[in-house]
């Protein structure tokens, strides 16, 4: 009877231990990858890009761009409204910036010389 047991434990563990892998997999599966602007990648006018875009905490933003010309920076508010790089933000310039949402707003801007007041900035809410 003994054996019976360890048997019985061996398929409980590795019917949890599938139980875990598809719920992980079903979690990675609900993120999407949104590309800012689309086939236009991140330049200006994108502010109404998000349009009928429904966002949730855990989906990826990729901002494609000349960064030879362009950057990405992630904003607060403030930032957003006033078209500046708040303290501690970061500029990123690859070219192919990857970000991922957060609960709530998220505000992007490009921080070269009048781009953002021409257009260069979107906010995005993920529930």
């Amino acid at each position: 009877m003994a054996q019976g047991s360890g048997s019985a434990r061996q398929v409980t563990v590795l019917g949890l231990s599938l139980l875990l892998c598809l719920l992980l997999q079903a979690g990675i599966a609900e993120s999407a990858v949104y590309a800012v602007g689309d086939r236009g990648g991140w330049t200006f006018n994108t502010v109404a890009w998000t349009n009928g875009k429904r966002f949730r905490a855990g989906d990826v933003l990729v901002f494609k761009y000349n960064p030879g010309v362009h950057n990405v920076v992630a904003v607060d508010a403030a930032g957003y409204n006033g078209c500046k790089t708040t303290r501690g933000s970061k500029v990123f310039k690859s070219g192919n910036d990857r970000f991922t949402l957060r609960k709530g707003r998220n505000y992007f801007i490009c921080n070269v010389v009048g781009h953002c007041e021409a257009g260069m900035k979107v906010a995005i809410t993920a529930v």
